[in-house]
């Protein structure tokens, strides 16, 4: 006799169908999908892998009580011993810097260096502005944190809400409108960047030569072109007045229509 004819395959298991056995045997989708195309049952996967079925009934126990928990979460919030509202709090910090960080890094660096390079060769005397104070000062040497000031010494970026031209500054801080809230009281500044107002430098790319609409911490609103953007800074203003300013000195920023 020959041999027994087989009938025609099976379909290929749908993904809808191997996730429903996966959950409802609490194995990996790799051992449903096996079962549904007549490999080892779950039933045996779980008997073999005692350990293992363990962490499975665990994670899938959390993606019962936590609607919406993918498995890959339900495992990372098991590993790492920290509850889902934990683990799923920590896990947005680590995308939002993540975030930032490719967002800074796809930003260049050479329109706003140029600029502050260009303070420093000439040695312009310059309005430093902080939260609640105005410095008058020069620029000798750029740290990645810090500016390196004549008179002052070394000044941490965070401090500076805005750089530029002491005359032409003072010519145009009389006609600038001020937040009366923020001049009293000036926001402070997140040290993470990802919980700043602005520190994704993308969306200033497509505003260059625009005029756009600025909130500084300390409560000063510039209305001004914008002329370069870094991966941490703008520059706004004309040729008389230049002004920098670094994305941590903003509260909020539009288009000037």
């Amino acid at each position: 006799m020959g041999p027994r004819p087989s009938g025609p395959p099976r379909p290929p298991p749908t993904a809808e169908q191997v996730n429903a056995l996966a959950r409802r045997e609490r194995v990996p989708a790799r051992i449903a999908k096996g079962e549904l195309e007549g490999k080892m049952k779950c039933r045996v996967w779980r008997k073999l892998h005692a350990e293992e079925a363990k962490r499975f009934d665990e994670v899938y126990g959390l993606m019962e009580k936590h609607e919406g928990l993918s498995l890959e979460d339900g495992f990372g919030a098991v590993q790492s011993g920290l509850s889902v509202e934990e683990f799923l709090a920590r896990k947005s910090r680590t995308q939002k810097k993540a975030a930032v960080k490719e967002a800074r890094a796809s930003v260049p660096t050479e329109a706003v260096n140029a600029f502050i390079d260009g303070l420093v060769r000439e040695r312009v005397e310059l309005s430093v502005v902080l939260a609640e104070r105005t410095l008058i000062d020069v620029v000798t040497g750029v740290e990645p944190v810090a500016f390196q000031l004549e008179k002052t010494g070394r000044m941490e970026k965070l401090q500076v809400v805005l750089l530029a031209p002491r005359i032409g500054w003072e010519q145009l801080v009389p006609t600038l409108e001020r937040d009366q809230k923020l001049l009293q009281k000036p926001s402070p500044i997140a040290r993470l960047p990802d919980k700043r107002p602005v520190s994704d430098p993308r969306p200033f790319l497509p505003c260059v030569g625009q005029k756009l609409d600025l909130l500084l911490r300390n409560g000063l609103r510039l209305r001004q072109l914008l002329t370069r953007v870094g991966p941490f800074d703008v520059v706004l203003g004309t040729s008389a007045c230049e002004m920098f300013v670094p994305l941590h000195a903003i509260v909020r920023w539009s288009k000037d229509e």
